[in-house]
């Protein structure tokens, strides 16, 4: 068994919306999405209901990371975690599948334009059975670098010191975790870890962390990766500079925190790309639309499951991803990923196609957690949560909402590659 390295856009994020909150009946695909009606305003009809999302109940507020209770692992008992002193965002990933030298971090620590540069080690690894990104980590240092309600969690880093996994929200909650169990981790070595926490690190596609020793003896490359801080407007440029500077094979990708932050969406105007997304390209065809939404209305009545892309399960990531395929447009694996691929629509400009996306973790409150496709006409269809299956629930633009996108396939591409 060998642990393949890559981070970026490897797992579905996968958390439910909660009530509908307009109403209408779901829009036949048209030849031309222009004509099609914009979601009405109305009250969602009496009775009806969506998804709700797991120990929520409105819109996401921070709350206590849960974390197991007693210690991780009695073998590794290490020193206190240092506290947190000061959060940074994570804006650049460099990745390779070898140890990168210590003179490629100093020279990134170097550039002016970087605040904060921590050496990780970065692999796909299995979890249970299934392909799981995990990062390796230094708790003392890296704990900055993480969405504020994780970072703050000194039990959560003393856990993960310790010997234990944390995993993020959606992952322990919707594959149904057992908090204080413990999981098969299987890299070129194979380990048995406890569960100690369900806490998101916020970086896109990331769903589980282990300190760096942990990740060693999992046969992770040592230090594979470099996490970059850096002011926005300088993400860029900083960049073109770091490929400059780490060796063949090795690549920088900008990381989804910076376009996944509250109100980011509603910032936008119209028809802007998020950042960190390139410049807009074509809108798909009406084809294109059509296939799509005929695939994803296909899968109505298949089982949600955890990391699943289809033909027959899914999360809800993986059902966008799946019906675009059928269009033969590429589209990124994550959430997160998937609302850098296109415009940015306001509510009243909504047409069949268009992705909707949800604020859902409470751990995380700023990431995407949640994604599905709007039919027109205020309906949309999703995967919503374990136990339940794809169907088709009035469209939510309540508390959790976040925003929506018109997928363009110019777009979609590169950041589905990991290049955007």
């Amino acid at each position: 068994m060998s642990a393949v390295v890559s981070v970026i856009a490897v797992t579905g994020t996968v958390t439910g919306a909660v009530l509908a909150t307009t109403g209408g009946k779901p829009a036949a695909p048209a030849a031309d999405p222009a004509a099609l009606a914009a979601p009405s305003t109305r009250p969602a009809p009496a009775g009806s209901s969506g998804p709700v999302v797991p120990l929520l109940g409105g819109a996401v507020a921070r709350t206590a990371v849960p974390v197991a209770r007693g210690q991780a692992d009695g073998t590794r008992r290490q020193a206190a975690v240092a506290p947190l002193r000061g959060l940074r965002d994570a804006d650049l990933l460099v990745v390779a599948p070898f140890s990168l030298p210590g003179q490629v971090l100093a020279a990134v620590s170097r550039q002016p334009a970087v605040t904060g540069a921590e050496p990780v080690e970065a692999a796909r690894v299995q979890i249970n059975g299934v392909y799981t990104a995990v990062l390796g980590v230094n708790p003392s240092a890296f704990r900055a670098y993480a969405a504020r309600p994780t970072a703050a969690s000194t039990p959560l880093w003393q856990g993960v010191a310790d010997g234990g996994v944390a995993v993020s929200y959606t992952m322990g909650t919707l594959d149904r975790l057992s908090l204080g169990g413990r999981v098969t981790v299987a890299g070129r070595r194979q380990e048995r870890l406890p569960v100690i926490a369900f806490g998101t690190v916020g970086i896109g596609g990331v769903d589980a962390v282990v300190s760096d020793s942990v990740a060693r003896s999992l046969g992770m490359p040592a230090a594979n990766a470099i996490v970059i801080s850096a002011p926005p407007a300088s993400v860029a440029g900083l960049t073109a500079r770091v490929k400059a500077l780490i060796p063949h094979r090795a690549a920088v990708e900008p990381l989804v925190t910076l376009v996944t932050k509250p109100s980011v969406f509603q910032a936008s105007p119209a028809g802007a790309t998020l950042p960190g997304a390139s410049q807009a390209g074509a809108a798909m065809t009406a084809a294109q639309l059509a296939t799509a939404l005929r695939a994803a209305e296909s899968r109505v009545g298949m089982p949600y499951v955890w990391g699943a892309a289809g033909p027959a399960a899914f999360d809800c990531s993986g059902l966008v991803q799946w019906s675009f395929a059928q269009a033969g447009v590429s589209m990124p694996r994550v959430a997160a990923d998937q609302a850098r691929t296109g415009p940015v629509m306001p509510v009243s400009q909504l047409r069949p196609g268009d992705l909707l996306f949800y604020y859902t973790d409470p751990t995380a409150p700023g990431y995407i957690s949640h994604v599905a496709i709007y039919l027109g006409n205020g309906w949309m269809i999703e995967a919503p949560q374990p136990g339940m299956d794809v169907h088709v629930v009035p469209a939510n633009f309540g508390p959790q909402y976040a925003g929506a996108v018109r997928v363009d396939p110019q777009l979609a591409a590169p950041v589905a590659a990991g290049l955007g």
